[in-house]
């Protein structure tokens, strides 16, 4: 009798022992399944960051042929942001055309003097898509050369949400028209923005692939 109640003391001192650690066990168990809750609530809107990123990424300047700007210098992004818009231009290798264009219309002190303007850059491989007799035409023409010149620009800066579905009077007083959303735009249907958004101290440039022609040009 006395092994009995030995044992029967011994079960229940164990029982005694075992259900408080269970039910602590269970209680961390729902413990950690509230923090987790909790981290996974508080880890929700990081999910969203992406798109918000997204929407944000018109804040800054963007499309591909923006990796080819240097990180430094008077060529970068910074660079260009202190500097009026031909100048900022002629520190961009891949303008260099343009910029030999812009002087040779006399166009430098006009463009670097004028106020919140936006102007749409044709890059070297955009020129490279007229036939080359017709492009030294058009540069030994000084008044042909500034009315196609005058025709990229638009006396106002412009957002890239304005460029949606937008028609703007150039400087040329010819219309162009834009479309696209996101970072992806036309201009005139043809002419896609490469690189948008870039600021200069002046204006704000977006660099096409194709050269744009005036109506009447």
């Amino acid at each position: 009798m006395k092994v009995i109640h030995a044992r029967r003391a011994a079960v229940a001192l164990s029982a005694a022992v075992v259900l408080p650690l269970a039910l602590t066990a269970c209680g961390g168990d729902s413990k950690d399944s509230a923090s987790g809750s909790t981290a996974s609530s508080a880890k929700a809107p990081a999910s969203d960051s992406p798109s918000a990123g997204d929407s944000m990424g018109t804040d800054k300047p963007f499309g591909p042929a923006c990796a080819s700007v240097p990180k430094t210098g008077a060529g970068s992004f910074s660079g260009m942001a202190t500097d009026p818009v031909a100048t900022a231009a002629s520190h961009n290798p891949a303008l260099s055309t343009l910029v030999t264009a812009v002087k040779k219309a006399g166009l430098v002190d006009t463009l670097n003097s004028a106020q919140n303007i936006t102007v749409f850059a044709p890059t070297n491989d955009a020129f490279a898509k007229i036939p080359k007799a017709d492009l030294d035409k058009l540069l030994a023409d000084k008044a042909a050369l500034t009315k196609v010149l005058t025709y990229h620009v638009v006396g106002q800066k412009l957002t890239p949400e304005q460029l949606d579905k937008g028609s703007f009077e150039t400087l040329e007083k010819e219309e162009l028209t834009t479309a696209g959303s996101g970072t992806e735009y036309t201009v005139n249907d043809a002419s896609k923005v490469v690189c948008g958004n870039v600021p200069t101290a002046n204006a704000t440039v977006y660099i096409v692939d194709t050269v744009l022609m005036p109506p009447a040009a």
